[in-house]
């Protein structure tokens, strides 16, 4: 088949998008927030326990936005390194 890979990513990306807009239908229906994450529950559990960190941070960044754009660079920095090892590993597969 000449298109089997490029369907079955087709067909995947369906069925995460089907996942997807059922839970948030379901969401929309409860009202209840489900894409909390574990973070928030550690984060939670962390501050009711008393824990004191021992260290602080040398640099926090000044607002919410900066601390998303740099975890967006550094999410971008590691889909060039990534796309590039692909792209290095099928020209090899190629040029041998």
């Amino acid at each position: 088949m000449k298109y089997g890979m490029e369907l079955a990513v087709v067909a995947l990306i369906i069925v995460f998008a089907g996942i997807f807009l059922y839970q948030d239908a379901a969401i929309r229906a409860t009202g209840e927030e489900a894409w909390g994450g574990a973070d928030d529950g550690a984060a939670d559990l962390i501050e009711a326990s008393g824990y004191e960190p021992w260290i602080e941070p040398f640099w926090e960044p000044p607002s919410g936005e900066i601390e998303s754009l740099l975890f967006a660079l550094q999410a971008a920095i590691g889909a060039v390194v990534i796309g590039y090892i692909f792209g290095y590993w099928r020209g090899s597969r190629k040029t041998a």
